[in-house]
């Protein structure tokens, strides 16, 4: 065992947290490669048609340094814990309150917004049947806040308390979806609709609290609201329908793939 009392363990001690910072950020920029090949490729694409040789070292390197870091994780006092883009560490504890404000912040949004708002009109059906199925349609309900915006929720000074930052700005998004309630911070756009019926799916499928846990969980692992894979995939169908509206294709077969590759 080390002791920073001891002047020569002490200088070990501080060689040892540089290599670990340098090893830090060679982790965090295979992770990027590899979140970026995620979201272009699909696991089975990768296993039929990745270089088996590349694709092999790859898995057993990726294997090792789960073991070896699973392994230094179980001495850490306290308990499991998460980090953030940034480093920070997060408990299992701290982690879950987290999850447990963001639970209780869509309830309460999804309640006092659901009367206010409506069933989405013919026109925005048609535009949107190629895309989402009719249960979706028929069941989400859309409002227009017209020059009024959603303040950023009142946990956010929990959260900061808790060490969460760069938390997302909800008053400069375009839509937020709360379970099958979208709202638009100003005026509905055909892309701002398409995106908040994506979450709606998302939230169908998935299910409230393990969207919300995956969304916390991506959040610790990428610091950033728009790489969270949960957005990542919105954004990129978003992307895809802005491109050309008149190729439907099936969200709701989408996000179940992302769900049976384990993307979120």
């Amino acid at each position: 065992m080390f002791s920073w009392d001891d002047p020569e363990d002490r200088v070990a001690i501080v060689q040892m947290n540089a290599e670990l910072r340098h090893a830090q950020l060679e982790l965090l920029s295979a992770e990027c490669a590899t979140h970026q090949l995620r979201l272009r490729f699909s696991s089975e694409n990768l296993a039929r048609y990745g270089e088996r040789d590349v694709l092999r070292k790859a898995i057993t390197t990726a294997g090792a340094l789960n073991n070896y870091y699973s392994s230094v994780e179980r001495h850490i006092p306290g308990g499991s814990v998460r980090t953030d883009g940034n480093g920070a560490i997060f408990t299992e504890q701290q982690t879950a309150e987290a999850t447990a404000l963001v639970l209780a912040y869509l309830r309460e949004q999804r309640d006092r917004h659901y009367a206010a708002g409506e069933p989405l009109n013919a026109e925005a059906k048609t535009l949107m049947r190629p895309f989402f199925s009719a249960g979706i349609l028929d069941r989400v309900r859309v409002l227009e806040l017209r020059g009024a915006r959603i303040p950023n929720p009142a946990f956010y000074e929990d959260a900061r308390a808790l060490g969460f930052t760069d938390l997302p700005q909800i008053s400069h998004m375009a839509s937020l979806t709360f379970i099958d309630v979208v709202v638009f911070n100003d005026t509905m756009t055909e892309r701002a609709l398409f995106h908040g019926l994506v979450h709606a799916v998302q939230f169908q499928i998935l299910g409230l609290e393990r969207y919300v846990r995956a969304f916390v969980s991506g959040f610790l692992r990428t610091n950033a609201h728009f790489t969270v894979p949960l957005e990542a995939q919105t954004f990129a169908l978003e992307s895809r329908f802005a491109q050309n509206p008149s190729a439907g294709f099936s969200v709701e077969e989408m996000v179940r793939l992302w769900v049976k590759e384990n993307r979120y």
